[in-house]
């Protein structure tokens, strides 16, 4: 990893930017503040992205092209999408790749939109756009080669997969967030209430921390099931972020049966057929 820059900090303030790296950037994100200090939730935030670069870096190094496509889903204030073009892209002549964030709240694109011009990433669009809209939207091409979407909450990474699935992309980076469908449903169902394996989730705490997990399985089976190789890995460790969930699928272009028969007796053993229509695209 390249060495930390030693400028616009104190020996009590050290943090890891970049010596290429546009300090304007993280001032106008928040990351740094106007004299050039890192506060604690931003070094937190800032580790979260420097460690979700380091696995999507070699990922793009991998394209080996030119118009490289990236869109980012639920991306809020679009700190990894910046980022991304301030750590990448910016080397890279800007006919040859375009970065675009997908985000609902109208307020957020038009800050980001505005933050790009006045920096000059003209390889950046910004579309106030839902995930379901984006798939047919004419802005977008047909073929993308990543989809990321970080902490998009419940939902929101279902819907990411299935765009990534539609657009047949190369490559998918996922970190999950607040999921809570799984959870419902399963604490809904009296069914279980006699059954042994019923235990996993009887308590709340339990009910929860099992649903967030069995989504991700879920999900992973579902990647797997369409042709992508998948990995899951932490992001960082729990002491930055208890939603820490690294999901990365590279498009093999092999459906896998054999996953699709676990996807479907999952959902049956736990009585969560009614979301077949979410896991089987």
């Amino acid at each position: 990893m390249p060495k930390c820059s030693k400028t616009h900090t104190s020996n009590q303030d050290k943090y890891q930017v970049r010596t290429d790296q546009s300090v304007e950037l993280l001032k106008e994100l928040h990351i740094l503040t106007r004299d050039g200090k890192l506060n604690q939730d931003s070094r937190r935030k800032l580790k979260q992205i420097y460690h979700l670069f380091q696995f999507i870096e070699p990922l793009l190094k991998q394209l080996d092209g030119s118009d490289i496509s990236l869109v980012d889903h639920g991306a809020g204030k679009s700190y990894l999408g910046f980022i991304l073009y301030d750590l990448f892209f910016k080397h890279l002549d800007k006919n040859t790749f375009h970065i675009y964030g997908i985000e609902t709240r109208e307020e957020l694109v038009k800050k980001s939109q505005e933050l790009a011009s006045r920096l000059n990433f003209s390889g950046m669009s910004f579309l106030n756009l839902s995930v379901s809209d984006s798939i047919g939207s004419q802005l977008i091409p047909d073929k993308v080669d990543i989809v990321t979407a970080l902490h998009a909450c419940d939902t929101a990474t279902d819907d990411a997969i299935h765009f990534a699935l539609n657009k047949r992309a190369k490559y998918i980076v996922l970190v999950p967030c607040c999921q809570a469908e799984v959870a419902a449903i399963l604490k809904k169902n009296k069914a279980w209430q006699n059954n042994v394996l019923g235990e996993m989730w009887r308590h709340p705490i339990h009910c929860r921390e099992f649903g967030s997990h069995i989504t991700n399985v879920l999900r992973s089976l579902q990647l797997e099931a369409n042709g992508y190789s998948v990995t899951v890995t932490e992001l960082v460790g729990f002491e930055h972020s208890l939603k820490n969930e690294l999901i990365i699928a590279s498009n093999k272009n092999k459906p896998n049966i054999v996953a699709a028969k676990k996807l479907d007796d999952l959902l049956a053993l736990l009585g969560l057929t009614q979301l077949k229509h979410r896991f089987f695209y």
